[in-house]
């Protein structure tokens, strides 16, 4: 790979990115405005009824955000004339069609014929979404995307954004490859994109035919949805829409210089635009807050495994560096993005800062008292998880019976409501099991390759880092994500 400098790449380059309001799309935003500020255009995609509803989205959930804060310094009252200066707001939807839900016809023909570089960074990230919802925007959504790609006349990069976690619950080191149409882990024979939505399709007909109720229908498309990925290997709806959505990239990319990026498990910002920055309670932050808050008392999983993990800023770096590297050339490049290999960390260590942080600097509570935490107890299989769930359910029951009879109608609804809250604990401990037990560490050769290649040709890595080997995780978590989650993600 020959490429220089990535700053001067950016200048006068007209850029589409879509979900421009997700958490990764606003990193990225912020990143190129600073650091190129002579970037010729950013058309961002985001879901709006219409122009308006759209710049009042923008405003709400991003440029209102303490992360442009150092923009914000840089331009002060000038802020917003520079942004829409450079930024064009579309109002659309990428699991429509070909055409990503963009009614103005002439705005279409005006993107088809200035784009340079198209980020696909749209997605649903609920492992638990509705399928007609997931598939739509995951897997059609990744194919509408690269199908409008195709059209735009001056292209010279396309960056789709999946995840390493389609590789399911594979064990050992799982390599950066490509995964062919039709392809299942489990060798299972027939999957087939246009057959799953024929699928959804009947499905949703036969519920509404038979007059199902909004919720009901709404329960059954997400075991539609789950089953389908279990029934081809895949752990959950999410992480099989983002495969299928790989599949048809691959298939239709034709001779497109096309790059895949599969970050594992995103974290708060390294050092840009500032350290700890975070939005939305991210996977693994969801322990964190449940332990901080007093209400973490039992851990499920291997303390042993690998828990990957690696900070957006490094994320959004590596699909600058790539999007440079493969400028002009066709090509199907797949990086992993992320730790396992290079600076591996242990949910051990996890327990430990977590322990570590709360115990030094606990958190208020609403009656202004801080929470004490303590040691967490450990179950190390699905098996003493269900024993111990079961052992606080009969103690629950036992303290009814001392209960006075005149009450029964009311814990009649405790009881209904109890089973409710065990079965939505056991459906979520069942989607995050794969990964509270991964035996598996991503292969990052082709993204180590592209670092080398970045430093060969003089690429400014000090402005486009994203080589985990560099982060000291102590200090990371300790003085970086754990602070920038209490701030940014604790309410």
């Amino acid at each position: 790979m020959e490429f220089g400098s990535g700053i001067q790449f950016l200048q006068d380059k007209t850029i589409l990115v879509t979900g421009a309001t997700g958490f990764l799309a606003k990193i990225f935003l912020e990143k190129i405005l600073r650091m190129q500020p002579k970037v010729k255009k950013i058309y961002l995609l985001l879901r709006a009824a219409d122009a308006k509803a759209a710049s009042l989205r923008f405003q709400n959930e991003a440029i209102g955000k303490d992360l442009f804060r150092l923009l914000k310094e840089r331009f002060g009252a000038n802020l917003n004339s520079f942004i829409s200066a450079r930024t064009v707001l579309v109002a659309g939807d990428i699991s429509v069609g070909d055409d990503l839900g963009i009614g103005d016809s002439n705005l279409r023909e005006k993107m088809w014929n200035e784009l340079d570089v198209v980020v696909n960074l749209a997605a649903t990230t609920n492992f638990d979404e509705r399928y007609d919802v997931a598939l739509g925007i995951n897997t059609l959504g990744a194919k509408h995307v690269l199908c409008f790609a195709k059209k735009c006349v001056k292209l010279k990069s396309f960056v789709h954004v999946s995840t390493a976690y389609v590789a399911g619950e594979k064990a050992g080191l799982i390599l950066e490859t490509a995964y062919q149409m039709g392809e299942s882990l489990n060798g299972v024979k027939g999957l087939d994109v246009a057959e799953e939505k024929r699928l959804i399709e009947a499905t949703l007909a036969e519920l509404e035919a038979k007059g199902a109720a909004v919720e009901e229908i709404k329960e059954a498309i997400k075991d539609l949805g789950l089953d389908r990925a279990k029934f081809y290997g895949w752990p959950n709806t999410y992480v099989f829409t983002k495969a299928m959505g790989e599949m048809l990239v691959g298939q239709l990319k034709e001779d497109m210089p096309v790059v895949v990026i599969r970050p594992t498990i995103i974290t708060s910002t390294y050092r840009e635009p500032f350290p700890g920055w975070i939005e939305g309670v991210r996977t693994i932050d969801s322990l964190a807050v449940a332990y901080g808050k007093g209400r973490l008392t039992c851990f499920l999983g291997d303390l042993n495994a690998i828990v990957d993990v690696i900070p957006a800023d490094m994320v959004v770096n590596s699909m600058i560096v790539a999007m440079v590297a493969h400028a002009n050339q066709p090509s199907y490049a797949i990086y992993q993005v992320g730790s396992s290999v290079r600076n591996p960390v242990k949910y051990s260590d996890l327990k430990d800062f977590g322990f570590r942080y709360f115990t030094k600097k606990p958190w208020i509570g609403k009656d202004g008292k801080a929470v004490r935490v303590g040691k967490v107890k450990v179950l190390s299989n699905m098996a003493s998880f269900r024993r111990y769930m079961a052992l606080r359910y009969l103690l629950f029951l036992k303290g009814l019976e001392f209960a006075n009879t005149a009450f029964c109608h009311y814990f009649d609804g405790v009881y209904s409501d109890l089973n409710r809250k065990i079965k939505s604990v056991m459906r979520l401990v069942e989607l995050y099991r794969p990964y509270l037990f991964f035996r598996g560490v991503f292969d990052d050769m082709n993204t180590e390759k592209l670092r080398m290649a970045a430093r060969e040709n003089g690429m400014e890595n000090e402005v486009f880092y994203f080589d985990p080997k560099c982060i000291n995780w102590d200090d990371y978590f300790m003085n970086i994500h754990m602070p920038g989650a209490v701030k940014h993600v604790f309410k």
